[in-house]
């Protein structure tokens, strides 16, 4: 429903009441930066943006839009890749960056309680002193914000051995649609009653607004050492990442680039990668020196036995940090050598790794369209990149189609349509090809016992049956629902 003149008014006029004059934004100058997430192909601008740095002044935004039925989107830092930050026309943008405290280290409990707000980085950063840290590292993780990892659910280089978010949060502060503050958990590994922390990692701003995390902290690992294989082949490389995960070894990180990602990295970063390799396999061991020493040589074994082509070891700590900041600064290399680009998240079956890097590459040069792909080969989170141009007329369209086929193929073998970038308004289609009706209608009861009026983050996440109905009766139609990939396998 369009936002009328009176109820925007009377919004204005009860916002300016509670805000400070600087924390309220209506002009069109002042919210255009906000009028997207990291998935800049689409753009919106909301009707007024609330930037709060108290949680009453968050409660008190809440209740004035239920009171009125107004739409709420909360934002972090708009890192986000799959549009789950997007504006809502008709409603307000709640931005959180301005809640960006460490309210406690607690370094006998190897925990901390921070505010949505704080950068994932900043807080690994300033736990270090107490020899701890954040595990899950997003590659955006200099930027992006602790509230926003929850809401998506984020991963990262080492969730391989450490979990993604919802496996290192303990305790959340959560703001009702209605303006009610719940609070789920705590410092405690358990809570009686329904896992509800749970529910909502991963709930892209769907059923509240999280105001405060308490989050696990780790000690700093004793010894580290960083593996770099290259290989001549990509499917070598992913049969590489099978039999490390065969062998019983869970490294602490274990990543992947092809050669257009490898070119991009070195040409940015200068970490002496090979750029004649067509893959390049990351893999970081972690624990007491004996421990880590016999991994390393297992690894490095398995990697010549795969046909990796070069191997070699970071010398220090300054080396590691090197190879890492070229995997972490890939998206970013890309951006030099492509005018725009979009950014896949499916995740598979380790095992079919090979296949589906293989099939992907068929899918570019059947698109015409160039794929880098970067991903976390060891839980098989793919992040394909399709380059392209949006200034060429139908360019976006032929790059969504190229994408919902890597998505479909993802499901094919058994996998999913996101490991951690979520839904938003990217995959919608995906939820309609991913789950069935009864699924997704229990999703739907779900949001509608936290926010019966559908006004937080409306249009993203869930897709209503009739979309997936049409969906549905278009791709069967087109025979593309009948997952011709998965007869390959």
């Amino acid at each position: 429903m369009a936002l009328s003149k009176t109820t925007r008014d009377c919004l204005t006029k009860r916002l300016k009441k509670i805000l400070p004059k600087e924390a309220l934004l209506h002009k069109t100058e002042t919210m255009q930066p906000f009028e997207c997430d990291a998935l800049s192909a689409y753009r919106s601008l909301p009707a007024l943006v609330c930037l709060p740095d108290t949680i009453e002044q968050v409660q008190a935004i809440m209740r004035i839009c239920y009171e009125l039925q107004v739409p709420v989107v909360p934002r972090g830092a708009g890192t986000g890749l799959s549009g789950g930050a997007l504006p809502d026309n008709d409603g307000v943008l709640l931005v959180l960056s301005k809640l960006n405290h460490i309210l406690e280290i607690d370094n006998q409990n190897f925990c901390a309680r921070i505010e949505p707000g704080v950068r994932n980085l900043a807080l690994s950063d300033a736990t270090r002193p107490f020899g701890l840290y954040y595990a899950p590292d997003p590659s955006s993780q200099f930027a992006c914000t602790l509230g926003g990892n929850v809401a998506e659910n984020s991963g990262g280089v080492h969730c391989l051995k450490y979990g993604l978010t919802v496996h290192n949060v303990l305790g959340l502060k959560v703001v009702t649609v209605e303006g009610n503050l719940l609070t789920l958990g705590g410092k405690t590994l358990d809570s009686p009653g329904y896992d509800l922390l749970a529910l909502l990692c991963g709930s892209e701003g769907l059923l509240g607004v999280v105001v405060e995390i308490t989050v696990k902290l780790l000690p700093c690992p004793e010894y580290t050492k960083v593996i770099l294989a290259a290989f001549d082949d990509v499917a070598k490389a992913g049969l590489a990442v099978s039999h490390i995960i065969a062998a019983g070894i869970i490294p602490a990180g274990l990543e992947m680039m092809d050669q257009v990602v490898i070119k991009a990295v070195e040409d940015f970063v200068h970490a002496d990668f090979p750029k004649v390799a067509q893959a390049i396999v990351l893999c970081e061991m972690d624990g007491n020196p004996l421990e880590v020493a016999e991994q390393v040589e297992q690894v490095e074994k398995i990697m010549l036995d795969s046909g990796a082509i070069e191997i070699r070891t970071a010398k220090d700590e300054v080396e590691r940090t090197l190879f890492w900041k070229s995997r972490k600064s890939a998206f970013t290399a890309l951006g030099r050598i492509s005018p725009d680009y979009y950014c896949m998240d499916g995740t598979i079956p380790r095992r079919h790794l090979p296949i589906v890097l293989a099939r992907i590459k068929e899918l570019s040069k059947e698109f015409d369209l160039t794929v880098a792909n970067v991903f976390h080969a060891g839980d098989g989170n793919l992040h394909p990149l399709i380059l392209y141009d949006i200034n060429y007329e139908g360019e976006l369209e032929k790059v969504e189609c190229l994408g919902q086929r890597i998505l479909e193929l993802c499901v094919s073998v058994g996998g999913t349509i996101t490991g951690e970038h979520g839904v938003g308004i990217e995959k919608l289609n995906g939820m309609c090809m991913q789950f069935e009706t009864l699924e997704l209608n229990q999703f739907l009861n779900i949001k509608a016992a936290f926010d019966p009026h559908k006004l937080l983050n409306p249009g993203k996440a869930l897709p209503t049956l009739h979309r997936c109905a049409e969906f549905g009766a278009m791709h069967v139609h087109q025979g593309q629902l009948t997952f011709p990939e998965l007869e390959r396998f």
